[in-house]
């Protein structure tokens, strides 16, 4: 089982490939680049270095949402063209689920944070057991009080990670009430390579859909749809 996996759907550009448990290679970038520019040249670099046949590979794995509007875009239109050409099935992952298996067997409960703007955030809350990862809260778009009151009736530890953090380290130290920690560097951004260690148990599992099937999941519309509704809405007045 060999597993192409992207993930663009927040800051960082990540690319990774995983066959049978191993990762053979992930490129991840964060640095002032759109991941236009990026994406494909780490493919290719990727694909380089560890003599990879892109015809060889399984299924494409991909961060579907939500995130970014422009980097879901840039994503899944790079997952679909690949899957069209190569005519490989994808395997869609929730961005939240994924930013959360890179703590995969951390003890406490964890809380992925992703800023979404408008004093939102895309978060969820899980739990590692010796079952796998288990999901107390789906992922969702809520302001960041919401997510710390859910937090609180769990009455647990909490570990955070995700470029939200920075947002609302602030509200955090100030509001919550039980233990929390904050993931290090290495941990608390979007990674290919926990997409692709995801995606092999949606693929073991048949949780896998064609290439034209595929869709980005936004959980709420984007900023352009919402001016159209209010102004729809200003004119029936």
């Amino acid at each position: 089982m060999k597993i192409l996996a992207i993930d663009s759907s927040g800051l960082v550009a990540s690319i990774a490939v995983v066959e049978d448990d191993n990762l053979c290679g992930e490129f991840t970038i964060n640095y002032k680049k759109t991941h236009s520019q990026t994406l494909l040249p780490m493919l290719d670099e990727l694909a380089r270095m560890i003599e990879l046949d892109l015809n060889g590979i399984d299924a494409i794995a991909v961060a579907g949402g939500p995130g970014s509007f422009t980097g879901l875009r840039i994503g899944s239109a790079t997952a679909k063209g690949l899957g069209l050409a190569l005519d490989k099935p994808l395997i869609h992952i929730p961005t939240v689920d994924a930013l959360a298996y890179n703590l995969y067997g951390n003890r406490n409960l964890v809380c992925p944070l992703m800023d979404a703007r408008r004093n939102q955030t895309y978060t969820g809350l899980y739990e590692f057991t010796e079952d796998g990862m288990k999901i107390i809260k789906p992922q969702c778009a809520v302001g960041i009080g919401e997510i710390i009151d859910s937090i609180h009736s769990e009455g647990r530890a909490v570990t955070f990670l995700g470029d939200g953090v920075a947002v609302f380290s602030e509200y955090i130290k100030e509001n919550c009430k039980v233990s929390y920690e904050f993931a290090p560097a290495h941990m608390n951004k979007q990674r290919a390579a926990s997409v692709a260690a995801l995606a092999e148990e949606y693929f073991l599992a048949g949780k896998m859909q064609s290439a034209a099937e595929h869709a980005p999941d936004y959980l709420r519309l984007s900023q352009a749809e919402r001016e159209r509704l209010e102004r729809q809405r200003a004119l029936s007045c």
